[in-house]
């Protein structure tokens, strides 16, 4: 590996800790590097604190002179919460900038680049595109296609049952894969379940037991905003947030009663089966500034989204035991006739878990 791709593969990695905290920024890592040292890291801070670009440049102080600035995405050429980052790095004194991507943002799209030229900076572009692709996967998505990125979960028996008969579910998978996915969720904006999860589960969606402060929104759809005031979510919805994303038909009574609760509602589109169109809600939340949402089911909105070909990544866990045919099944009715019609995922990893087995897989489209 070039002394390049270490640097870069270095922001790549401090921009990744800031996944699921700072939305709708990108979360961008940042290293500079004088005469072959490290004299600067960074990577953006929270949804108001400074980019990666300046927490580097703070941390090199006068070092930051005639260095390389390795960043995982184009310097800002905007005023916003904080000022631009181009700007930063040319009163800095940075000779060179090595960028993996351009930014689609309209307000930058080439001209953070362009401030560098201006002020005599080398400018490098394209280096680890296609990691910097995927790091930067949510932003990049509500940019260029006005959606959240969407990683649909799913823990399963071998047989791919969610539950038995009856409706018992807890625990299909161990100890493990149930950690694991709270540091997915950490990892994420928003974690989103159909309303029918909502109702049977009376779930938390909050990440525990990591010491993580900092929790995701929590999104449940439900047409008729028909939950039950006196769970969980209505209960906690002041201290952890609460988004209902509902229809255009949604009783106001109901409104106004979740209002007071402290949740924010959003109203989608209905579709077919008079459900909520699910391009319509990954729309209305991509508009509400997310940009990674962790789906946890249930069967009904994991098979709709399948179906809509919205899901970006699939995250399988798969526990050693069967459920026979009378357990419920993982996906709702996706109406497919043709295999050819069947969305197809490439697998990226898989690895135990415990007594268990997760496969991440990424959507060929």
């Amino acid at each position: 590996m070039t002394d390049d791709r270490r640097f870069m593969a270095l922001a790549l990695s401090l921009g990744a800790r800031g996944l699921g905290r700072v939305w709708p920024r990108p979360s961008v890592g940042c290293v500079l590097v004088k005469d072959g040292r490290i004299v600067g890291r960074g990577w953006t801070q929270g949804q108001s604190g400074p980019h990666g670009e300046a927490m580097a440049l703070a941390q090199a102080g006068e070092a930051a002179r005639d260095a390389t600035a390795y960043v995982t995405l184009e310097p800002c050429a905007h005023f916003g919460r904080t000022p631009p980052c181009s700007m930063a790095l040319v009163k800095a004194g940075v000779s060179r900038v090595v960028s993996a991507l351009e930014d689609p943002d309209p307000r930058v799209a080439g001209k953070g680049h362009d401030i560098l030229r201006a002020a005599g900076i080398a400018v490098e572009t394209g280096l680890m595109a296609a990691e910097a692709r995927q790091s930067h996967e949510g932003f990049l998505k509500r940019i260029e296609d006005g959606r959240p990125m969407l990683t649909l979960k799913l823990a399963t028996s071998f047989d791919g049952r969610i539950a038995t008969a009856s409706g018992e579910s807890q625990w299909i998978t161990g100890p493990e894969a149930r950690r694991l996915v709270h540091l997915q969720r950490a990892t994420h904006d928003a974690v989103l379940v159909g309303g029918g999860t909502a109702r049977d589960d009376d779930p938390s969606l909050t990440v525990r037991g990591l010491g993580i402060a900092e929790q995701p929104v929590r999104v449940a759809l439900s047409r008729r905003l028909d939950l039950p005031l006196e769970g969980t979510l209505a209960r906690t919805a002041k201290e952890v947030p609460v988004w209902l994303v509902h229809g255009p038909d949604a009783p106001e009574a109901r409104r106004a009663a979740w209002a007071e609760t402290g949740a924010v509602l959003i109203e989608a589109a209905i579709g077919e089966g008079r459900q909520l169109d699910p391009h319509a809600v990954l729309a209305a939340l991509g508009a509400a500034g997310l940009t990674r949402v962790y789906c946890e089911g249930g069967g009904t909105l994991a098979g709709s989204l399948l179906a809509a070909g919205l899901v970006d990544r699939l995250i399988g866990f798969t526990a050693g035991l069967a459920l026979g045919a009378e357990g419920r099944p993982s996906l709702g009715a996706m109406e497919l006739a043709h295999l050819a019609d069947a969305p197809r995922f490439d697998l990226v990893e898989t690895r135990p878990v415990g007594p268990d087995v997760m496969h991440l897989w990424r959507s060929r489209s």
